[in-house]
């Protein structure tokens, strides 16, 4: 994984305070940790493990991934939550445990409002519907052609995502809820070990990011049958829209964003947000982020801290409205 990073670790020099620089500024003295929700491999990892190289040569100290995987993201949000609010313990946030967990886990044991300060905006991906083609007929190519096929089978097909909670597991449910189909849940600990058994056909449907995925798709592995954006993907413009299928405003995307105990001091918070800033203008790091199919657009904090309070409210609340359980 570093070794892919390299040529981000070279751009650094071009960017920002020297070490000696920050190191005057008090923040950091020691090595700061970047909590991740899911297991190595998925989106969010990569997109930490990026921010972690790139502030381990720009700031005084390292900074490392630590992976907290559980219940929906439940587990390692609760543990940020707990921390000292001194900059050392950052949470790399995203849809699940913000905002689509927090309903499902009502004793997480946090606000995911209040109990954090949200510093920085990373950007979003949408999701892409795959299936194994082993297990689904040839003839199923698009959202439409899904439906049709799984309330055509004796039982409900059973789809995969990466937890209970995750933005996957709310998609499928909304899917269920607009289109009538039955679909059976089936929660994994994170992206990868989901995506495992769709290939090996142990689940015959799953929905993940679409970058993750496109090699496997473009080997014919998996079969992508609708993104859950507005509009097709430059990576697969083959793959049609939930829209192109007849369900226009069936979307879902995972954002994903910077985070930390509630009452960080506003330095560092400023520091932090300067320190996004600065990643996300290097031209490698525009490179990987398009390569993950990551959109982002400009944000200040308080207005990072406003859209996380409104997807809180809106999808948080529709999640409720869904009555979805943990189980």
């Amino acid at each position: 994984m570093r070794r892919r990073h390299l040529p981000l670790l070279a751009a650094t020099a071009a960017f920002g305070l020297s070490r000696a620089a920050q190191a005057q500024n008090g923040w950091p003295s020691r090595t700061v940790r970047i909590v991740v929700t899911f297991p190595p491999g998925g989106s969010s990892d990569i997109v930490a493990r990026v921010l972690s190289d790139i502030w381990s040569q720009r700031l005084p100290q390292r900074v490392v991934v630590d992976n907290r995987p559980g219940a929906g993201g439940t587990l390692g949000a609760g543990h940020v939550a707990t921390q000292p609010a001194d900059g050392y313990t950052l949470l790399l946030s995203n849809t699940a445990p913000i905002v689509t967990s927090p309903p499902i886990y009502p004793n997480a044991g946090y606000d995911p409002v209040t109990s954090f300060t949200h510093i920085a905006y990373l950007g979003a991906t949408p999701l892409v519907i795959m299936v194994n083609p082993r297990r689904v007929p040839a003839s199923v190519t698009d959202l439409a052609g899904l439906i049709a096929w799984a309330k055509a089978e004796s039982a409900p097909p059973a789809y995969g995502s990466s937890g209970a909670g995750s933005v996957h597991h709310i998609f499928g449910e909304q899917l269920m809820a607009r289109t009538g189909v039955r679909l059976t849940h089936v929660p994994y600990r994170g992206s990868s070990p989901m995506l495992a058994d769709l290939l090996g056909g142990a689940i015959p449907i799953g929905f993940d990011t679409l970058p993750q995925n496109i090699e496997n798709i473009r080997s014919g592995r998996l079969r992508a049958i609708a993104v859950t954006s507005p509009q097709r993907q430059a990576m697969a413009p083959e793959v049609p829209t939930t829209a192109d299928a007849g369900f226009p405003g069936l979307l879902a995307e995972n954002w994903l964003g910077l985070s930390a105990p509630a009452g960080l001091p506003a330095p560092i918070v400023a520091k932090l947000h300067a320190e996004v800033t600065a990643a996300l203008a290097m031209p490698p790091v525009a490179k990987r982020w398009e390569e993950l199919g990551i959109a982002v657009r400009p944000m200040t904090q308080p207005e990072f801290a406003a859209y996380v309070a409104e997807e809180v409210k809106t999808v948080g609340g529709a999640v409720k409205a869904l009555g979805i359980t943990a189980s």
